[in-house]
């Protein structure tokens, strides 16, 4: 029962977020999009090709190009997966039919401003789908039968279509809008991957120095985060010594700085930047009521 419900609850903020993400990028599109004669990418670009050119409502169309992508999905991926980008068709459709009426609205005149609120807005859409391996159709789905087939990246794949879908666009509209929505397609991306990624960056430490003993016992004492032991071997000397593998917040790195610096001014130490860590002391709560230290096991003492 326990585990049923676990998986429910999975389910249910999965589609919630597919939901959110299709309502963020329905709003950034017929906000900031339609208003300034904004172009887009994917079929949701082909959706607004079509309302400018013959007037037709974005998200019938949207649905409607999603159709012989729909049975692509269904002959060649998986159901989990099938019917996640069935229900993100259909919502995303739906957002930018029902949210339509804000384009009557031009929030943002200067059309610079649009491209990068827009390109903000419609990221951080795409970007909660994406954390939970949501779509809302379109060349994701093109994409992702490629990349499972052929080992192409499904952004490859939505570049190369966005490109065709834009030399098109130029017949119509000119280069002057093709250039901006190349733009907003930029913050899009970047945003995106921002988000999707995550802010709460850490810092990757590897520490190789003579008193490792030393520094992982003031490191944990002072700093309260746990260090792991990696057997390494010096390649000119042949010598074996321990490695320190800490990872730590930001704000915890001067004193980690400070405390190689005191105990051993030679140490040799390696700053890496990591953007999602997963687990205890993290995003698990530490073992034990106040977990003062990490138990070792006793083969770890010297």
């Amino acid at each position: 029962m326990t585990d049923m419900k676990a998986i429910y609850k999975q389910l249910a903020f999965h589609y919630f977020m597919v939901t959110l993400g299709c309502i963020i990028m329905g709003v950034a599109l017929n906000v900031f999009y339609m208003p300034n004669k904004m172009l887009s990418g994917g079929i949701g670009g082909v959706a607004v090709l079509a309302y400018y050119i013959a007037g037709l409502p974005m998200g019938a169309t949207s649905l409607l190009c999603n159709v012989p992508l729909f049975f692509l999905a269904y002959k060649y991926m998986d159901r989990q997966y099938t019917i996640s980008a069935l229900y993100g068709i259909v919502a995303f459709s739906v957002s930018l039919d029902a949210f339509h009426f804000l384009s009557e609205y031009t929030v943002v005149h200067d059309k610079l401003l649009a491209c990068i609120a827009g390109g903000v807005l419609y990221g951080i859409g795409a970007a909660c789908m994406y954390r939970v391996g949501g779509s809302s159709g379109g060349t994701d789905i093109i994409g992702a039968i490629i990349q499972k087939n052929y080992s192409i990246s499904i952004s490859t794949t939505g570049f190369i279509f966005n490109l065709m879908l834009l030399a098109a666009s130029i017949t119509f509209f000119g280069i002057e809008p093709v250039l901006y929505t190349l733009f907003t397609f930029f913050v899009m991306t970047k945003t995106c991957n921002t988000f999707t990624i995550g802010f709460d960056y850490k810092k990757n430490i590897i520490i190789i120095s003579n008193q490792h003993h030393e520094i992982a016992e003031e490191i944990i004492k002072v700093v309260g985060r746990g260090v792991t032991y990696l057997h390494g071997e010096g390649a000119f000397t042949h010598q074996g010594r321990e490695v320190l593998f800490v990872v730590a917040k930001l704000t915890q790195l001067a004193k980690i700085k400070a405390i190689c610096k005191k105990i051993d001014p030679d140490a040799f130490m390696i700053i890496h930047d990591v953007n999602d860590v997963f687990g205890r002391g993290f995003t698990l709560k530490a073992s034990g009521p106040n977990c003062p230290r990490p138990k070792f096991p006793p083969e770890d003492k010297k």
